[in-house]
């Protein structure tokens, strides 16, 4: 009988214990809901109470802060932007990307661009450069759990990520009024990167398809966060761990007025980063899929052009 529905876990459960059960998630689900991660609710709560003021804001004021040429990696992306890879119909969504700050002359620097930090509201960047410290905190003892898991070092992921390309998204879904054809809010896709942090919405939406083709719910509980594996980590593995598909459904009409607000934050592997196979993945039954190595920034690149934001 086919599982519908995500296990809880806790962070603060023993290393051992953990790193199995989020593998174990990941490997049936591609996703994982987590709670006990560690973030201060306070700061959580000021950085949606700042989201929500950003897109509050008129058009063309936030539409200052959309810069062209850097495939909306810093700043703004306007309401209908992306597409999911395949899909007909843009999202309906606009968002804010913050990104990892480095220091000028970085060899990196190419492949990461500055931040861009609006005018208002106060405290916008204060804010949003803690929480993505935290995040970016959080997201790497999940990898150290992760690495456990894969049989390797618990350490194995830290000079992978280290000035890793991870960005920050702010998501905004307007009310929809009258939602025709093919345009949902956020269009079936996997992730891009190594792993997605996202903390729950007030309004639901997010599903994942399963492995026998149903969709299930995926918005986490107050208090959890849910996690997914990105394309990047399922190449590294071979596919054991999947990046599996997921989407933001359109709300029943009863909500449809009503605003959605979404904070992922996707965890990056650094630019030049060589994928290499993991071998304890390769086997008889699962040869290794990916002979040839690219970076990461190539890989990123290529679906960047897939989505949108790339021409």
């Amino acid at each position: 009988m086919p599982l519908t529905s995500l296990p809880i876990l806790s962070l603060a459960d023993d290393r051992a214990a953990f790193s199995q059960s989020i593998g174990d998630s990941f490997k049936t689900f591609g996703f994982a809901m987590v709670k006990d991660f560690g973030i201060d609710p306070a700061l959580i709560a000021q950085g949606w109470e700042l989201t929500e003021a950003f897109f509050a804001l008129p058009v063309e004021e936030k539409r200052r802060y959309h810069i062209e040429g850097i495939a909306g990696a810093r700043g703004y992306t306007p309401f209908g932007t992306e597409i999911a890879k395949d899909a007909k119909a843009h999202d309906l969504k606009e968002f804010w990307h913050v990104g990892r700050d480095l220091e000028p002359g970085n060899p990196l620097e190419d492949s990461m661009p500055p931040n861009v930090w609006p005018d208002r509201p106060a405290e916008f960047r204060s804010v949003f450069s803690h929480l993505y410290a935290e995040f970016d905190r959080v997201g790497g003892i999940i990898l150290s759990r992760i690495a456990l898991y894969l049989g390797l070092d618990e350490h194995w992921f830290d000079p992978a990520i280290h000035e890793g390309n991870s960005v920050m998204r702010l998501l905004h879904y307007p009310p929809i009024a009258n939602a025709t054809g093919e345009a949902i809010r956020a269009g079936a896709h996997g992730d891009i990167n190594l792993i997605t942090l996202l903390l729950g919405a007030e309004e639901a939406g997010l599903e994942l398809l399963t492995k026998e083709g149903h969709w299930i719910s995926a918005s986490p509980p107050k208090g959890a966060m849910v996690i997914n594996v990105g394309d990047m980590l399922e190449r590294l593995t071979n596919n054991v761990l999947p990046s599996t598909i997921h989407r933001v459904r359109n709300p029943d009409a009863e909500r449809a007025r009503f605003s959605r607000y979404s904070m992922p934050f996707f965890l990056h592997l650094r630019s030049d980063f060589p994928f290499v196979t993991l071998p304890q993945c390769i086997s008889a039954n699962n040869p290794n899929r990916y002979p040839v190595s690219i970076t990461a920034d190539q890989f990123l690149q290529q679906r960047l052009v897939e989505i949108g934001l790339k021409k």
